[in-house]
């Protein structure tokens, strides 16, 4: 902290208030809570008074201190925003009004953010959930500058905050961008190619359903997929759950290293996507709402014909196919995917030179985004850089 600046206790400028009012069962309220790691305080639901257990409740006024009783040592504090003015907390959270003709509110809501409060907070009690008290949080200290540079250091973070957030959102854009230009490229490159067949030319058998069974995630189960696992064209293997239930060593749903996979059931954006199982976890099981798409080497090559699914001619073919009254649940049937337009006679060499570019094409659009995700951990870090220099008294 800065050496010019007095360290006060809280107690000085903000004033613990305890109102309880009577629930009424014909009202409808606002609940809030507070999220950890001083992220803040937002609503936690609408609801009708009767189905709030506890009748005696806390109203909260736009600008105070809301602190939990339990969560505080992991950050669970914030201002209360004018959104969501008079909306109930109960007993175990503490609310506390600020003296703005001393302490300004935007200036104490960047404060709470601070490893030096944090550790105030989080050295009450001999264990990280030990219950804080009203008393104890007006012990705690801040350092207390003439309110007009309260008000500058409030100003100028807010500046700084802003660059932060337009850094964020430009490396947010860069990143859909990149991932963007991945699918552009298989349309582009398919989009030349006459579809002049349909899926079902090039399988050895029909599309077939694995086996969801109910699953209890014993350390000891068979690991069964998620639908999950095949998500944005990728096969991501820690989606999975765990079974004991008695299986077949030479059942269908087994899989193997290599096999492509499709989501049958999804919402209308994710169904009909397609991955290839990488070999892990190992043994596996692959549920009912995933098919598994036998491909006939000599004919086409599997990856083609993954590169080949996610293009826009074939997602908007799904999109029209798929059926269901649920919108976060459409489905596909197996004729909906052997009759699929794809381009039965083109040739493998071809093929598999697509393969490679688009492959290529994949691969630095991955260095780029773990580069930029790298940003992302840097812009992260600036705002805690940011308040640490504003309370030091360097902005």
């Amino acid at each position: 902290m800065n050496r010019d600046w007095s360290l006060t206790s809280l107690g000085k400028v903000i004033k613990y208030r305890k109102e309880f009012i009577e629930i009424d069962d014909t009202q409808k309220y606002k609940r809030c809570r507070v999220q950890c790691h001083a992220k803040g305080v937002v609503l936690r639901d609408l609801v009708q008074g009767s189905e709030i257990k506890t009748k005696k409740q806390q109203p909260c006024r736009t600008g105070e201190f809301l602190i939990a009783e339990i969560d505080a040592k992991m950050g669970g504090f914030g201002i209360v925003p004018e959104s969501l003015d008079g909306a109930m907390v109960s007993s175990h959270y503490f609310l506390f009004e600020i003296n703005e003709q001393l302490l300004d509110r935007s200036f104490f809501n960047f404060f709470i953010r601070t490893p030096f409060f944090c550790e105030q907070v989080a050295a009450q009690g001999s264990t990280n959930y030990a219950a804080i008290r009203p008393q104890e949080v007006l012990t705690y200290q801040i350092p207390l500058p003439p309110l007009d540079e309260q008000r500058r250091i409030v100003a100028r973070i807010e500046e700084l905050a802003a660059k932060v957030k337009e850094a964020r959102g430009l490396r947010r854009h860069s990143a859909e961008e990149a991932e963007a230009l991945t699918w552009a490229g298989s349309t582009q490159l398919v989009k030349a190619i006459s579809s002049d067949g349909i899926l079902a030319h090039v399988l050895n058998e029909k599309p077939r359903n694995g086996w969801s069974a109910p699953c209890n995630n014993m350390p000891e189960g068979i690991p069964v997929l998620s639908l999950g696992a095949i998500t944005g064209f990728r096969y991501r293997e820690t989606e999975f759950k765990r079974t004991s239930e008695y299986v077949f060593n030479d059942a269908h749903y087994w899989l193997r290293p290599g096999d492509l996979l499709m989501t049958r059931s999804n919402t209308s954006e994710l169904v009909g996507h397609a991955a290839i199982y990488n070999g892990y976890p190992s043994p596996c099981i692959y549920p009912d709402l995933i098919m598994r798409l036998d491909v006939n080497e000599s004919k086409a090559d599997k990856y083609f014909v993954l590169h080949w699914l996610s293009c826009v001619l074939v997602r908007d073919y799904i999109k029209a196919k798929a059926k269901g009254t649920s919108p976060t649940m459409k489905k596909i049937t197996q004729d909906v995917v052997m009759n699929i337009p794809f381009p039965s006679n083109f040739p493998l060499p071809e093929q598999r030179r697509i393969v490679v570019y688009l492959d290529n094409l994949q691969a630095k659009v991955n260095t780029l985004k773990r580069l930029q995700a790298e940003t992302a951990t840097e812009l992260d870090a600036l705002l805690p850089s940011i308040l640490d220099k504003a309370f030091k008294g360097e902005l």
